[in-house]
């Protein structure tokens, strides 16, 4: 509906947001997680600080985001009413409700905090076909505002399907010391575990003309959404990863089921994207010409992607937040300089290259530091003498 050039600006304000609303937490939602899972009791203990910790740093960052934005996009591209939306919606909205989430994640019910997770998805997927039957003339403020709209009635939801109602205001307080940094790794941890889904249609704002960074955000947005099944493995055994943490066999044991798991799933997956991929031009029309190709060159990234998903939990759960952060501002880093060469060798084609070469580097490192950090098997003779 909104053609590539609309859709490459919404895609990457979208993405920035999400950037910086993965931060608003500070990462309270994962100690939510890990505390939940070892000692249900424990949400009485860490609820009171951590949610107005993220609604003191989702206004900041929010107020952050407008200014960036505007810089960045200005009016030619996106009104300032969309980028007020967008925001409002990934840097304030979500946040609160990934707290809720996590902790029906944390108790087990991983069905549950999964359906939780996708409705506001869900309903942004209603919101785009109802502007699509009614044919409105401005599809794209219709669009924004049912966007956040979603991400309200999502947050509705949620309340009222916690497992416990949340403590009052009255007994709010900020972190103190210990708790700010007991959160301030897996703050850092989030937004470099959105970096890689996300940077990359930004930069292709810059570094593509409007156009093309319209073809690439929808052909990353297909790519990734094929990932989301080892999204959803690693999530459903991130609880059972935080108890076996501490007992080196079974965590080898789940560890090389994953490994294989994510592996066998996402080369088996790349070669159906890649041969089914000339569909893509009938379902997207001519003005995403050239979708095909993009996603061919992106399914060399899908195992790359999948592998990293694995490697980034599995540091998470072994306790080692600072560890992650490195190898995904590795790749990072890896994503912004070569996009740079290559976009100015190969063109539009640079940017899927780039990020194959991002997912891959930060797989192998990911692996080398679990390999490091693993807990290592206690000899028989010291079981013995214990």
């Amino acid at each position: 509906m909104l053609g590539a050039e609309q859709f490459g600006a919404f895609a990457g304000a979208s993405a920035l947001a999400v950037l910086m609303g993965a931060c608003s937490t500070f990462g309270t939602h994962v100690v939510l997680l890990a505390g939940v899972a070892k000692d249900p009791c424990s949400r009485d203990r860490i609820l009171p600080w951590a949610i107005p910790c993220t609604l003191v740093c989702g206004i900041v960052l929010f107020i952050g985001y407008l200014s960036i934005s505007s810089a960045a996009f200005g009016a030619a591209l996106l009104p300032f009413r969309a980028l007020l939306l967008i925001g409002f919606a990934e840097i304030l909205l979500q946040p609160l409700y990934a707290l809720m989430t996590s902790e029906h994640h944390a108790l087990g019910r991983v069905a549950r905090a999964q359906l939780l997770q996708l409705s506001p998805l869900g309903l942004r997927l209603m919101v785009a076909l109802s502007v699509a039957v009614l044919g409105l003339a401005d599809p794209f403020d219709a669009y924004v505002l049912g966007y956040t709209l979603a991400s309200l009635v999502a947050l509705g939801v949620g309340a009222m399907m916690l497992p416990a109602r949340w403590p009052s205001w009255h007994s709010w307080r900020l972190p103190i010391k210990s708790e700010w940094r007991e959160g301030f790794g897996y703050a850092a941890m989030n937004i470099t575990k959105a970096g890689p889904a996300e940077l990359d249609k930004t930069i292709s704002l810059k570094l593509l003309p409007p156009i093309s960074a319209g073809v690439y955000a929808a052909s990353a947005r297909v790519v990734g959404a094929v990932t989301l099944p080892v999204a959803a493995m690693m999530l459903s055994a991130l609880p059972r990863m935080f108890r076996e943490a501490g007992r080196p066999a079974g965590l080898a044991d789940l560890l090389v089921w994953m490994y294989a798991a994510a592996a066998c799933y996402s080369v088996a997956l790349a070669a159906a994207v890649w041969v089914s991929s000339p569909l893509l031009d009938q379902l997207f029309g001519d003005e995403y010409l050239g979708i095909a190709d993009m996603v061919r060159w992106l399914c060399i990234a899908i195992p790359g992607m999948a592998l990293r998903l694995v490697a980034g939990n599995t540091l998470m759960a072994l306790g080692k937040p600072w560890t992650r952060v490195v190898f995904e501002v590795v790749g990072m880093a890896a994503l912004i300089f070569s996009a740079v060469g290559l976009v100015g060798r190969f063109g539009v084609l640079g940017l899927p290259l780039a990020v194959a070469i991002s997912e891959w580097l930060m797989t192998a490192v990911g692996t080398a530091m679990i390999l490091f950090f693993r807990p290592k098997r206690v000899s028989r003779k010291v079981r013995y003498e214990s």
